[in-house]
């Protein structure tokens, strides 16, 4: 790192460059599928940035620069490690009333991004969705990155091209290649015309905290697509449709009774922190923080990430709750708990 006497220069540069933070790790969640490497990768792009800024030289903006340096950090990242998934990635569904089996700890999961505002979720296409980002691992990383910065983030092809150290061609070419894989990856719910508004949402996650809490299976079928899925990092285990869903829910799955739902926001649409009853009948202890999907007027997806004890803290969601707690507020009330800058 430099001394820690700046100049006012640098001084201005380095605000300049924090005031890029909350978008390049947006930029890094969607290439790398973990919220904690993509904070490592902003760290690390800082740093670099910060060594090499006298040789900023002011061709480009301060911001495609810094991205050019964003983009070799995430690629050296890439470089070694296998593609992140969801469970429907790697296996077939599976039945609803058998148990998940082993937690595949060695597995590369695509993990929840904290916070995104719905509404600008909606607007810009929900381009930090959980399967978005999971249809965005099947994209060699440089083409990854060229459809993230052209598609998502609207740099310019030339732009793009300098950042790449290619030509205009070649980036629109492999902006094409991207797009077509994509396509192949992303299922009917994906269409532009199925995505329901925000007012629509909420309506439906309230609806879906409630029902949850009072473990009312009607509503919840209800409330469900019939091809909804449901599953369970880090298991491998997924299933698809209502019956399979309320198979698991009122077999292997039924400790959740009883639970209650604290909501917050991941990937720029409505989650939960489940919390199911302690044994000791002290309260509710933490057990998966849900991931709602929604297509139209119905629950098309719910990711139920059983890594409480890292994710409650990053969502700002806390380590127990009383045994006063009720369904009724702790569900519904609307409350969006405090947490890392949305990206």
């Amino acid at each position: 790192m430099k001394d820690l006497v700046v100049g006012d220069g640098e001084r201005e540069t380095a605000v300049r460059l924090d005031n890029h933070r909350a978008e390049l790790t947006g930029y890094c969640y969607r290439m790398l599928g973990s919220y904690a490497e993509a904070e490592d990768a902003v760290q690390e792009t800082m740093v670099r940035a910060w060594r090499n800024v006298e040789g900023f030289e002011g061709r480009s903006s301060l911001r495609s620069w810094v991205y050019r340096i964003a983009t070799n950090v995430c690629l050296d990242a890439l470089a070694a490690g296998r593609r992140r998934a969801l469970p429907m990635d790697l296996s077939e569904p599976s039945p609803g009333a058998s148990a998940p089996g082993a937690p595949e700890e060695s597995a590369m999961w695509i993990g929840p991004c904290p916070g995104g505002d719905p509404e600008a979720a909606v607007a810009a296409g929900e381009s930090v969705r959980l399967a978005f980002v999971a249809a965005l691992q099947h994209l060699p990383p440089r083409q990854r990155a060229t459809l993230i910065l052209r598609d998502v983030l609207a740099f310019s092809a030339r732009e793009v091209a300098e950042l790449h150290g290619s030509t205009v061609t070649s980036v629109n070419s492999a902006l094409q290649r991207a797009r077509a894989t994509l396509a192949a990856h992303r299922g009917p719910a994906d269409d532009p015309g199925t995505r329901p508004s925000d007012a629509v949402r909420r309506v439906l996650a309230e609806r879906y905290a409630t029902a949850f809490s009072r473990y009312d299976m009607e509503e919840l079928n209800m409330l469900l697509h019939v091809d909804a899925t449901l599953c369970l990092p880090p298991y491998a285990k997924w299933m698809r449709g209502v019956p399979d869903i309320q198979a698991w829910l009122t077999g292997p799955a039924v400790g959740c009774r009883g639970s209650r739902l604290i909501p917050t926001t991941a990937n720029g649409t409505p989650a939960f922190g489940q919390y199911r009853p302690s044994l000791d009948g002290t309260g509710y202890e933490p057990w998966a923080l849900q991931v709602i999907e929604f297509s139209g007027n119905r629950i098309t997806g719910i990711n139920a990430f059983r890594d409480a004890e890292r994710l409650f803290p990053l969502f700002g969601l806390p380590a127990h709750i009383g045994p006063d707690s009720s369904p009724d507020t702790s569900a519904t009330d609307g409350r969006r708990l405090p947490g890392p800058a949305p990206v």
